[in-house]
């Protein structure tokens, strides 16, 4: 039953290992050249091929590998030739899972380190420089560290779960590929930030803090925002009265900091608008900051793992409850 298992599996894992076996080349001739630089332009096209690697192997693991292993053999006819055989429905679907797993698991693991590695002095930088791809933001921390592993397993898994309940390998696959995306995108605004208690701060509004200010089509101040740490994720980032309520747009004495569009005025320098806008610490008003530092970064990976290794747990007790109620 194993050796069933790994042949029907083999070719889009030798398929994806030849992938990754490349994407390891590549990796290992560039990463040792980006050690003590400070200018990473030139590699930009590769930083973001390796997100993209790295998105898009939890994918295609849920898609080609999850979906069409019972889906397959349900569309075939073929269960029922090995359920009447001594083989158990449990045993038929744990031994799919005990050669799918180990291979979506070391693959995803494989590519997440390799990606860790070589992005690390780039990723240290970032940190530094308060750059907006530090690696806890949203956009890079899935393709860092153990992470991806857990989205390899969640996407198998998720795959077999929707082929046993579809029984059609092609909607099955369609299925999968709008499931996992839904749980990607939703993850990390609407859970992540919630996993680890976040740093929350009042901090006043200086000339040199400050770092952003929106208005609109009318000249009116909306908004601004200050400087956060090197490094985190800032989650919330806005003016606030003494009373802690949010400000929207800002009071009216800071709206002529700023020239109104299509006016002849000259705009002023930086600082100048900076000694402006401060007058707002001197109304009363702070900036409120709400962030996860960029230290939580490794402990945010392994509880986003085990999140995930809880998540395909339920789905896999889905899964052989389920298989009990197939003809």
């Amino acid at each position: 039953m194993t050796w069933l298992a790994w042949r029907q599996l083999r070719v889009p894992a030798l398929s994806v290992w030849a992938g990754l076996a490349a994407v390891g080349v590549v990796l290992a001739i560039t990463g040792p050249k980006l050690v003590g630089r400070t200018d990473y332009t030139d590699v930009d096209v590769l930083f973001t091929g390796t997100l993209i690697a790295v998105y898009a192997l939890p994918v295609v693991i849920g898609v080609f590998w999850g979906a069409p292993m019972v889906t397959r053999e349900l569309e075939a006819g073929t269960h029922s030739l090995v359920w009447n055989q001594s083989v158990t429905r449990t045993r038929w679907l744990a031994t799919k899972f005990g050669v799918g797993v180990p291979v979506a698991v070391v693959s995803a693991g494989l590519l997440g380190f390799a990606v860790t590695w070589w992005a690390a002095p780039i990723d240290a930088h970032a940190e530094k420089e308060n750059d907006q791809f530090a690696r806890i933001m949203p956009e890079v921390f899935a393709a860092r560290g153990v992470a991806p592993v857990g989205y390899a397993l969640f996407a198998l898994v998720l795959g077999v779960a929707v082929g046993i309940v579809v029984r059609r390998t092609v909607a099955a696959m369609a299925l999968t590929l709008v499931l996992f995306a839904a749980v990607q995108v939703a993850v990390p605004f609407l859970v992540r930030p919630h996993l680890l208690p976040a740093t929350e701060e009042s901090v006043a509004i200086t000339a040199s803090n400050i770092r952003q200010i929106t208005g609109n089509e009318s000249g009116v101040l909306e908004s601004l925002t200050v400087a956060a740490p090197s490094g985190a994720w800032v989650l919330t980032n806005e003016t606030v009265d003494a009373g802690g309520t949010p400000v929207h747009p800002l009071p009216e004495p800071v709206h002529k900091c700023l020239p109104k569009p299509g006016s002849s005025d000259a705009f002023p320098e930086r600082g100048v608008i900076g000694q402006c806008m401060s007058r707002l610490t001197e109304l009363g008003y702070r900036q409120h900051l709400v962030y996860l530092p960029g230290s939580r970064f490794w402990p945010l990976q392994w509880v986003e793992l085990g999140l995930f290794v809880v998540l395909s747990a339920l789905l896999g007790w889905f899964c052989f409850r389920r298989l009990r109620h197939l003809s």
